[in-house]
C-alpha cells in the first residue's frame, strides 16, 4: 500500500527511495547539458540551435515509449491538450528562451541563481494555493541550500545586475517552478513518459518556430567537438544532449515529482548545479574552487533539512489505494 502524493500527504518509504533516486538521476542528467552545450558552442553552434536539437531529439526518443505507455488510452491525450501546451510552452520552450535572453543581459551565474529560486516559488505556490505554510525546518533548509547555491555559482565577489536580465531570469524561474508543479500532479492520469514526450514535442516545435522567425538565432556546425581533451564527432554531444539531458532528465524528473511531491523534488533538483560543476571539471577541465565545493556540501545539507521539514509537517504515512 502507498500514500497518495499531493504534497499534503507523506509518501510511503518505498516511493521515497525510488523518488529520490529518480530525482538525482534527473538532476545529474540536466547538469550534464551545460558542458555538452559548451563544447558545441565552441565548435560554432548557437545556443538556440543546440537546445532546439536537444528538445526535438528527446521528443522523438520518447514518442514510441510514450505511445506504448498510453495502452490505447488516447482520450487521455485529448483531455490534456491544454496541459501539454502549458508544459511545452512554459516549462520547456519558455524556460529555455527566457534563460537565453537573461544571459544575454547579465552574468550566467547570476541568471542561474535567480532561475534556481524556483523551489522557493514552489513553496509559495503551495502556501497560496493549498494553504500549506512551510515549517521552520523547511525554511531553514531552503536558506542553507540558497547559501550553498550562491557559493557554487561563485557570486561572493559581487556581480552587476540588469533589470531586463533579472526579468528574463524570473521568467526562467517560473518555467522551472511550473515544471515541478505540473510534474507532481497525478490527477491528469498521464504516465510520466507521456507528459514528457508531449511537452517536449510542443516545446521543440515552439523553439523551431522561434528560430525560423528569427527570434532565436540558429547556427549549426559539423566541426569536431572537444570533450575531456579529446575530439569527438559533432553528433555525439548532440545525441547525448537529446537522449540523456532531455529525454531521460525530463522523464525521470516527472516520475520523481509524482513520488516526492513538487516541494521536495524542486529542492533535490538543486543538485543539478552541483552536477554541472562536476561535469565542467571532468569534461572541460574547469577545476572548481574550494568555495564552490563548500557550496555543494551546503546544497546537499539543505536538501536533507528540507526533507526532514517535509516529514515533520506531514506526519505519519496515510494508507490509500495502491498507485500503478
Amino acid at each position: 500500500m502507498t500514500a497518495i502524493t499531493d504534497d499534503t500527504v507523506v509518501i510511503a518509504p518505498s516511493r521515497i527511495g525510488s523518488g529520490l533516486a529518480l530525482a538525482v538521476v534527473s538532476a545529474v542528467s540536466f547538469g550534464l547539458s551545460g558542458s555538452l552545450a559548451k563544447g558545441l558552442l565552441d565548435a560554432g553552434w548557437s545556443p538556440g540551435a543546440a537546445v532546439t536539437a536537444r528538445i526535438l531529439i528527446a521528443a522523438v526518443v520518447l514518442a514510441v515509449p510514450g505511445a506504448l505507455a498510453l495502452r490505447g488510452r488516447w482520450d487521455l491525450v485529448r483531455r490534456n491538450l491544454g496541459l501539454f501546451a502549458v508544459y511545452g510552452l512554459v516549462a520547456v520552450a519558455g524556460c529555455q528562451l527566457a534563460f537565453f535572453n537573461a544571459v544575454d543581459h547579465m552574468q550566467v551565474g547570476v541568471a542561474l541563481l535567480i532561475e534556481y529560486t524556483a523551489p522557493v516559488a514552489v513553496l509559495g505556490w503551495h502556501w497560496i494555493r493549498h494553504g500549506r505554510r512551510p515549517g521552520r525546518t523547511t525554511v531553514s533548509g531552503a536558506l542553507v541550500a540558497g547559501i550553498g547555491l550562491v557559493l557554487v555559482l561563485d557570486l561572493v565577489s559581487g556581480a552587476q545586475l540588469s533589470l531586463v536580465g533579472v526579468l528574463w531570469a524570473l521568467g526562467a524561474m517560473v518555467g522551472v517552478a511550473t515544471f515541478f508543479v505540473i510534474s507532481a500532479d497525478e490527477d491528469n492520469g498521464l504516465p510520466p513518459i507521456v507528459l514528457a514526450a508531449g511537452g517536449l514535442l510542443v516545446g521543440g516545435f515552439v523553439l523551431l518556430l522561434a528560430g525560423l522567425l528569427g527570434v532565436v538565432p540558429m547556427t549549426a556546425s559539423t566541426s569536431t567537438v572537444v570533450l575531456a581533451g579529446a575530439e569527438v564527432a559533432w553528433w555525439v554531444p548532440v545525441l547525448l544532449l537529446g537522449v540523456v539531458t532531455a529525454a531521460l532528465a525530463y522523464a525521470a524528473g516527472i516520475a520523481a515529482g509524482r513520488r516526492l511531491g513538487s516541494r521536495l523534488a524542486s529542492f533535490v533538483g538543486l543538485l543539478e548545479v552541483v552536477a554541472a560543476l562536476a561535469f565542467a571539471w571532468l569534461l572541460l577541465g574547469e577545476i572548481p574552487r574550494l568555495v564552490q565545493l563548500m557550496g555543494g556540501v551546503l546544497i546537499l545539507a539543505g536538501v536533507i533539512v528540507v526533507r526532514l521539514g517535509e516529514r515533520e509537517v506531514s506526519g505519519p504515512p496515510v494508507e490509500a489505494a495502491a498507485l500503478p
